[in-house]
């Protein structure tokens, strides 16, 4: 909490949207017990019983993943929990630090100094905070197939951390989330600038080069797309009253995409930026009631928050522009095209964009929903068949939602691109107590979505939380990342913890859910877009007196909790990444299980082995590798962030990595084994 002149109080906490989902639909929790208490074996999957956690109820499951042909997939040496300011990988492995926050990739290539940079200049430098990330082969074709050895690095910046970004900030008692002092009731427009230019997305062209190390190529494909480049809304709600505001009365237009978590890869070869946790960056200077309800469901603040301000502040810059005050939603005009009241319904999206088309707009699609997704997994393309894809509502008690495209995949025609996206029906889930599940779908007229409630298709998608609250979904604790097994075609989604939150974690099976799990489903008839899934829980995280993978508790090697990133590669791999929150980490029960980590997991043989660890204060996030398998690139986001306010204020850092400054700094590490071989084997 940073304490500021004229009384502003801003505590942001981890800038996690609040709980606001008021419904009575049942818990997670509530579906999983039910389950547990009619059936005791996992066919395939967890098995055994979890006597600490529900007396010797087993779980239950969908169809087995076990066995099988095929050779064995993991072959390094596990590693051990670790606490250390560095990354920690398998022997035989090497790392490089890549792309850290700042590197300058276009315009003059303004070179990294936080203390002297300008806003203009972040515009042109890597952003904040890395998350979500793809590497597109250079030839543009396949996301998936064609060079390993150039191509372009996508990646999000989901957040930013003020203190390490002013001169201003030296010296000043601010956590992780605080802002500098405010000047007369005002924030520099320049610092605010800076932040603003620090989210976003990075287009960065990279090449490996004969001495194995990779490297930024400068030219005409580099690109930062920020929380002020201009993008265009498509799909239902393009064009209506919702969207209208005095930067674009027409509601075609707005600026800008915020807090950029996971991401998703279009079978068209495009890259999906997700907007998840927005709402905090908006604030409307009325009473909690005062809010129009697509605001008090999603979170936007109040005059009633605490604190009365947004996020960063942004729409106290001393400019008074708009570029700032478009973040104070307030109705100030006679109708919304004469103030912002709708900015924040510009956010809470799917947006699109072509990294090989530098000078391309972003385009947000409205068709997926609004909320905080997480990101976005798409089902392979094929041809003749619809589009489906997946994503996460990451907030406290919300949901998991499916898209099923009106038009079919035809590549061969040329019939594959984002307008696909722009026609079809949204789901969401309900996870019966029998292990089967329905998705249910958000369509005006139908069942519940009346005009009594909504007014249109377009009212529905910018209300998709109530939507999915009025045709009872099942409430899950934080949907974070989703991805999809290339042999089977089973969906997978990790349900984070709520450690860091006040309130009870009522979404996890057992009390007191700290550790979170991943759920898994397998569509009825294997066919993607069917209304009808099986589900089970793959495994249960935690220490070894608390946790379960295949009727087993997780041991020295396996133990983590909070999982988040998620990604099979080609082989079938599964990749685990953990976020353990700032305010545990290393703290406690928590300190058993070190600094954020990833492991990875083979549903066929229920193998699962710690791969990487990261410095202190990070969370690990973001994975990917090139065609070949042989490079693999991983996210570390905010190390160092475990930096107090004191120690800030004294100069002191708890982590510094990657040991390019005083400060930590968000950066990509390049991972690679020794003898050249598949990372994993």
């Amino acid at each position: 909490m940073s304490q500021l002149p004229g009384n502003l109080i801003i505590d942001n906490g981890d800038g996690d949207e609040p709980m606001s989902n008021p419904s009575s639909n049942r818990h997670f929790e509530d579906v999983l017990k039910a389950n547990l208490s009619r059936r005791s074996a996992l066919r395939g999957g967890l098995g055994a019983s979890i006597t600490a956690l529900f007396g010797g109820v087993g779980l239950t499951g969908c169809a087995a993943t076990t066995g099988g042909s095929g050779g064995k997939l993991i072959g390094f040496e596990a590693v051990s929990v670790s606490s250390a300011d560095t990354v920690v990988v398998p022997k035989g492995y090497k790392v490089q630090s890549f792309i850290p926050w700042g590197t300058p990739i276009s315009g003059n290539m303004p070179a990294f100094d936080p203390m002297k940079n300008t806003g203009a200049d972040q515009a042109n430098q890597v952003g904040s905070h890395h998350d979500g990330m793809h590497f597109f082969p250079i030839e543009g074709k396949d996301p998936y197939s064609g060079s390993s050895t150039e191509g372009l690095l996508v990646l999000n910046h989901e957040y930013v951390e003020p203190r390490y970004m002013h001169a201003s900030a030296v010296g000043q008692k601010l956590d992780r989330n605080g802002v500098p002092a405010l000047v007369n009731g005002k924030r520099p427009a320049d610092e605010c600038r800076k932040e603003i230019n620090g989210h976003g997305v990075s287009v960065v062209h990279i090449r490996k080069g004969g001495n194995g190390q990779w490297s930024v190529v400068p030219g005409k494909f580099n690109r930062r797309i920020t929380g002020a480049t201009p993008m265009e809304f498509s799909g239902p709600v393009r064009g209506t009253d919702f969207v209208k505001t005095l930067h674009s009365p027409d509601g075609t237009r707005t600026r800008g995409t915020l807090n950029n978590c996971a991401h998703g890869v279009t079978p068209w070869n495009t890259y999906m930026m997700a907007e998840e946790n927005w709402a905090g960056y908006f604030i409307n200077k009325v009473s909690a009631n005062g809010r129009t309800r697509e605001q008090s469901r999603y979170g936007v603040r109040s005059n009633d928050s605490k604190p009365a301000a947004s996020r960063y502040g942004w729409e106290l810059a001393d400019t008074g522009t708009d570029e700032f005050s478009r973040f104070d939603v307030t109705a100030k005009g006679a109708s919304p095209t004469q103030d912002y009241r709708n900015e924040a319904n510009g956010f809470g999206w799917m947006v699109e964009v072509d990294p090989f088309n530098p000078g391309s707009t972003p385009v947000k699609r409205t068709a997926l929903g609004r909320f905080a997704h997480e990101g976005v997994v798409f089902q392979p393309g094929i041809e003749g068949k619809p589009v489906v894809c997946y994503s996460g509502d990451d907030a406290t008690n919300e949901y998991i939602y499916k898209f099923v495209s009106k038009g079919v995949y035809q590549k061969s025609r040329g019939v594959a691109n984002g307008a696909l996206l722009d026609e079809g029906t949204l789901y969401v889930a309900r996870f019966n107590d029998d292990g089967s599940g329905a998705w249910l779908p958000l369509v005006f007229g139908q069942g519940p979505l009346t005009p009594f409630r909504f007014s249109s298709q377009a009212d529905v998608l910018i209300n998709t939380r109530l939507a999915a609250d009025t045709v009872g979904a099942t409430r899950m604790d934080r949907p974070e990342w989703g991805t999809i097994d290339p042999r089977n075609g089973q969906v997978y989604f990790t349900l984070t913890n709520n450690s860091g939150r006040t309130e009870t974690n009522k979404a996890n099976p057992r009390e007191k859910s700290r550790w979170g799990h991943i759920i898994r489903w397998t569509e009825g008839g294997n066919d993607p877009a069917s209304t009808r899934f099986n589900w089970d829980i793959f495994l249960l995280a935690g220490p070894e007196n608390d946790s379960q993978f295949a009727g087993k508790p997780l041991n020295k090697d396996q133990i983590f909790n909070s999982p988040d990133g998620l990604w099979f590669d080609k082989e079938g791999r599964l990749w685990i990444q953990t976020d353990t929150s700032e305010n545990a980490m290393n703290k406690g029960d928590y300190a058993q299980f070190g600094n954020n980590q990833m492991l990875c997991a083979d549903p066929r043989t229920n193998e699962l082995k710690r791969f990487l660890v990261g410095p202190v204060g990070q969370e690990i996030t973001g994975v990917i590798t090139t065609p070949d398998g042989r490079t693999m690139f991983v996210n570390v986001q905010h190390p160092g962030a475990t930096t107090s306010a004191d120690d800030f204020a004294a100069g002191k850092m708890t982590g510094t990595w990657p040991n390019m400054g005083p400060y930590g700094r968000s950066a990509t590490i390049v991972i690679t084994k020794d003898d050249g071989g598949v990372i994993g084997t």
